[in-house]
């Protein structure tokens, strides 16, 4: 059972997304692409040092990039072991507190091969948020996972804590810059969106939002503490044969309906549990005809926090996005700060 889930993972290709010439899944499979995400010409790197908007390398103790001041406003390494590169946009100023963002790949994917998928360095750019996109650590196939929930996707057992490890990179960030703490935010795709229903559980201390895409929660929803309200937003397409929008098994271990995942949360939210589906339906798939994503919107959640499913009708595991989506559910997100 294990290894059909496997090489179900494996055989996913993207042929609409700019990565027609890859053999794998940004959301799920292998790949040997790199360089994603590396786009602009301020990077902050592990090695302790920030890029200029001139692609000049300037120490650890940089008066910072955008005409930042503070000097504070500096590069740190960031993962430790697993290093991982800090997109910081050309508008980034060390004076004012920046959102940050980021995005957890898929199952033997990378964070820069689901960057090509995603795209989210050019909202960086564009709304000035600081953004990583890191990776998970190889199982004994070879493949990049994160030990995320119960039921996702660590099949060898492993001690990694990866809960850890991501909260240290946002600490280590807002250590080294000016980072907004009510706006610090996730988003996953498949195994990298079970991470973050792990995340908000765990680290809703930190986490304002999370955006879920082809994810669940725990089989055991006790095991999420979930002691601070956090904003979610789950993204399924209700054709999804590898994580499914009704909910199924991995290798044997059951992951519950994407409506039971956010009900979960509108419980923990203190949601009002009728939602409310009177927003227009969003035109997200651009395989798909009309305006395919409906939407539902739970409200009068705790502390300004929100819940919404978007349910893509008819699409899969890896959806062909209009370059609408990106943008929106960042306008979620961005929607709800912490308090």
């Amino acid at each position: 059972m294990k290894h059909a889930f496997i090489t179900s993972f494996a055989v996913l290709a993207l042929t609409s997304t700019g990565l027609a010439a890859c053999s794998s899944d940004p959301g799920e499979t292998g790949a040997g692409t790199t360089g994603a995400g590396g786009s602009s010409a301020t990077t902050a790197t592990s090695t302790g040092a920030t890029t200029s908007a001139t692609g000049a390398t300037t120490s650890a103790t940089s008066t910072g990039v955008g005409g930042g001041t503070a000097a504070a406003c500096t590069a740190t390494m960031f993962g430790d072991d697993r290093p991982v590169t800090l997109h910081v946009p050309k508008a980034y100023s060390c004076d004012k507190g920046a959102p940050l963002v980021i995005m957890l790949h898929g199952y033997s994917a990378s964070g820069s091969l689901e960057e090509l998928y995603l795209k989210i360095t050019a909202e960086s750019e564009k709304r000035g948020f600081l953004y990583a996109h890191p990776d998970g650590t190889k199982d004994s196939m070879g493949n990049q996972f994160w030990n995320a929930t119960d039921a996702c996707c660590n099949f060898n057992a492993s001690t990694i804590d990866d809960s850890a490890y991501i909260t240290k990179i946002i600490t280590d960030v807002q250590a080294a810059y000016k980072v907004d703490p009510k706006r610090i935010y996730l988003v996953g795709h498949s195994n990298g969106a079970f991470m973050s229903y792990r995340m908000a559980c765990e680290h809703g201390d930190l986490i304002a939002g999370v955006a879920s895409l082809a994810g669940a929660m725990y089989t055991d929803v006790t095991k999420c503490a979930a002691a601070n309200p956090v904003s979610l937003l789950e993204i399924h397409g209700t054709a999804d044969m590898t994580i499914s929008y009704d909910g199924a098994a991995i290798g044997g271990i059951t992951y519950p309906s994407a409506p039971t995942s956010v009900a979960d949360w509108v419980t923990f939210d203190k949601c009002s549990p009728t939602g409310d589906t009177t927003s227009s339906d969003l035109d997200l798939e651009s395989s798909l005809a009309g305006s395919e994503t409906h939407v539902t919107n739970y409200t009068g959640c705790k502390s300004g926090t929100a819940v919404s499913l978007w349910t893509i009708k008819g699409a899969g595991h890896i959806p062909n996005f209009t370059p609408a989506f990106i943008p929106d559910v960042l306008d979620f997100l961005y929607a709800h700060p912490k308090p």
